[in-house]
């Protein structure tokens, strides 16, 4: 049995960042949300309100922590653009996993991922590989990050979210 925690494998950066691989992360990036509308289709509420696993998120949850991270992700995108590595501010995900917002309709959520990962795109595509060697401190992991490097990550985190989801739709 696959460990429901990392269902599709825990991250692993792969030791060549080539053009190739930059554009396969970002086509994750792009049809992530269609995959996301795609993967709860039909969903019930009795299954947006399962966890994926025991003393886990619920699908709900899953898909509003999405829009969360994911615009973390790009603000890190953006300060690193703009300033000389900096500093990020982190956040405890599962404090705004308990957040009132969470109970929202996942539709919110959903709209907000497409429009967000549609303005994310437009920039990933136009950033260059100058670009993405732009640095930005994470405080918690004490480690300075590359664009690149966050760009696999996220790209990893579409499909990491997508399959939890899927361990209770069957989809």
């Amino acid at each position: 049995m696959t460990d429901p925690r990392y269902p599709i494998g825990k991250f692993h950066r792969p030791d060549v960042i080539d053009d190739k691989t930059i554009s396969e992360w970002i086509e994750t990036i792009e049809n992530h949300p269609k995959k996301l509308r795609d993967v709860v289709e039909g969903i019930t509420e009795k299954e947006l309100a399962t966890p994926y696993r025991e003393g886990g998120w619920t699908v709900k949850q899953v898909i509003h922590h999405i829009g969360d991270s994911h615009l973390n992700s790009y603000l890190r995108f953006k300060w690193a653009l703009t300033e000389e590595n900096p500093l990020i501010k982190v956040y405890d995900e599962k404090i705004f996993a308990e957040g009132i917002e969470y109970e929202a309709p996942i539709e919110i959520s959903l709209n907000f991922i497409e429009s967000l990962h549609a303005k994310w795109v437009h920039l990933l595509r136009n950033l260059s590989r100058e670009d993405l060697e732009r640095t930005f401190q994470h405080p918690e992991a004490k480690r300075t990050t590359s664009l690149s490097f966050n760009l696999a990550i996220y790209a990893w985190h579409c499909e990491h979210h997508l399959a939890h989801i899927k361990l209770v739709t069957g989809n």
